[in-house]
């Protein structure tokens, strides 16, 4: 293996992306834009969630049961209702995601010590914000129900009465809940791996499209050096996005990272090898820069987005895909990501997933110079 000639490849590719703008612009600014767009409206934030309320009591205790829902940071009031066809028409038309239902003997009840009921009606059309807030409302009614405990313990004994059983919750890593926390590490392995094969799924069918590839042939170029000349400028375009990312989600979405960053460069460095390998097999491969550019994000977004446990917990598919989960490479470096960023994790922790990335990018290297033949046919 020449390093002159493996030189000469590096330089050559180089004068091709900065002579060719869309190739630049694909290679830095889709990047930038991608995590600017989703790291902005892809959130599982549910906060102020509106509320439609029917109050028929019309009591000291049931306006202080509302109360409880309107002054928490996770309902807004959006209407009252006076009937179940006023709480329909605001469900109907999205001005509301919850409703409240206060029965007309929800005082007399509380007042004898009977057990009072109230109803809550949820829009089910979004499972996963009728979810969270269910979650909210039983912890907004949890608290009423201790309140209520605790008075007419007041009320017997003449003194405070302590609750039994108290359980503080004190949350790791993530202290605040902020999903942006931990969807912007984990977008960044996703894009990465997208991009990084894109750009090369380009590279060699590109070279059969314009007549080039003859050239190469009749040159001593041998595959492997070919593979590493082409592979070294598109690796030195990636890890500037890695950095761009890093910079974007510390300074643009004020993502903390508690880890090393040195550690992040390190295993974006592992990563790429093997991302931008694999779009070149896929450029060896088809020879047509149309479907290798098609074949790429299907094989890469697709399976990043859904598989990797980016968006989507792992634990929660069916077994055979969480043993296909790990076939994806962006699962691995969604779980480096992740770690550092939120865990401040070091290599002691995340060391078999970089195994696994090291592997990977030797694999593809090995196939994508075992399919690379020197010959028109």
């Amino acid at each position: 293996m020449s390093i002159h000639r493996i030189a000469a490849i590096i330089r050559k590719e180089f004068i091709h992306i900065l002579r060719d703008s869309r190739s630049l612009s694909m290679a830095i600014a889709m990047p930038v834009l991608l995590i600017f767009l989703f790291g902005s409206s892809l959130s599982l934030d549910v906060d102020r969630v509106p509320l439609v309320v029917w109050d028929q009591s019309q009591t000291t205790d049931s306006r202080e049961l509302i109360g409880r829902f309107t002054s928490s940071q996770y309902f807004s009031l959006a209407a009252t209702a006076s009937s179940y066809v006023d709480i329909e028409a605001a469900i109907d038309r999205r001005e509301a995601i919850l409703a409240l239902v206060v029965p007309y003997d929800f005082g007399r009840k509380l007042e004898s010590a009977q057990q009072a009921e109230v109803q809550l009606l949820v829009d089910g059309s979004d499972a996963n914000t009728a979810t969270i807030a269910i979650g909210y409302a039983q912890g907004v009614t949890n608290g009423y129900n201790s309140a209520l405990l605790l008075k007419a313990s007041q009320k017997k004994g003449g003194k405070a009465v302590a609750m039994p059983l108290e359980g503080k919750l004190r949350v790791w890593f993530n202290q605040n809940m902020q999903a942006k926390n931990y969807i912007v590490p984990g977008l960044i392995a996703v894009i990465m791996m997208v991009i990084a094969s894109l750009l090369t799924s380009l590279t060699i069918a590109r070279e059969w499209e314009n007549g080039t590839m003859e050239q190469l042939i009749t040159t001593p170029l041998k595959p492997l050096e070919l593979i590493i000349g082409k592979l070294t400028p598109y690796f030195v375009i990636g890890m500037l996005d890695v950095a761009l990312a890093v910079l974007m989600g510390r300074f643009l979405f004020d993502v903390p990272l508690r880890g090393n960053g040195t550690l992040v460069f390190g295993m974006a460095a592992l990563f790429l090898p093997g991302a931008l390998a694999m779009g070149m097999l896929i450029s060896i491969v088809t020879r047509s820069q149309l479907l290798a550019s098609q074949l790429a994000m299907v094989l890469t977004f697709l399976p990043s987005f859904l598989l990797s446990g980016f968006m989507y917990a792992i634990a929660n598919m069916p077994e055979p895909i969480q043993v296909l989960t790990h076939l994806i490479p962006s699962r691995y470096f969604v779980t480096i990501l992740k770690n550092v960023y939120l865990k401040g994790a070091g290599l002691e922790i995340i060391w078999a997933e970089a195994v696994f990335l090291f592997f990977f990018g030797v694999i593809m290297v090995f196939i994508a110079n075992k399919k690379l033949k020197k010959r028109l046919v």
